[in-house]
């Protein structure tokens, strides 16, 4: 398994409070199975309940920002992950896919000021996805759950430091 240069300084534990939603995309579900396992398995290691965790499926990356969004506007979740494969294939029905889902992803964490992470693979072909969900790329799966985690410390110590109002 190739190694992350991006690993954070220090380790990391999630708050005893920290909410967390996963919103995974059933469409190429062979490899995005394999993300969710990831970014359950990671925030269980790393001081997460199952409980602390709400998993709900869509039926494709595109509507991966429409849940992102209702999800957001629950209050409920410090953090939101967003898992998705989207596989080049012979029409530029890839690219319009992969972009709009990516800028609507972005759209939704700025609007609502909750975490939004991007866990969705963009990819030329299978392999390439396979390889990112477990294989010699690691799994981008658990690196979004860490990313989750990341920002809600981000965000905790803006507030703590009165940078912020807390997020209720």
């Amino acid at each position: 398994m190739s190694q992350d240069p991006n690993q954070p300084l220090v380790d990391i534990e999630a708050p005893p409070n920290a909410r967390f939603a996963i919103v995974w995309a059933r469409f190429n579900q062979a490899v995005v199975s394999k993300l969710l396992d990831g970014a359950k398995a990671y925030f269980s290691e790393h001081g997460v309940s199952g409980d602390a965790v709400y998993v709900v499926e869509v039926p494709g990356a595109w509507e991966l920002p429409y849940a992102a969004q209702k999800l957001a506007e629950s209050d409920r979740f410090d953090a939101i992950v967003a898992l998705g494969a989207v596989i080049r294939g012979g029409t530029p029905h890839f690219d319009y896919v992969s972009e709009g889902t990516a800028l609507g992803l972005g759209r939704v964490s700025l609007d609502t000021g909750v975490p939004v992470v991007f866990g969705v693979l963009t990819t030329d072909d299978d392999a390439q996805a396979f390889d990112r969900a477990g294989g010699p790329h690691g799994n981008k799966g658990r690196d979004a759950a860490r990313t989750a985690i990341e920002m809600v410390l981000f965000d905790r110590k803006l507030s703590e430091d009165g940078i912020t109002k807390k997020r209720s």
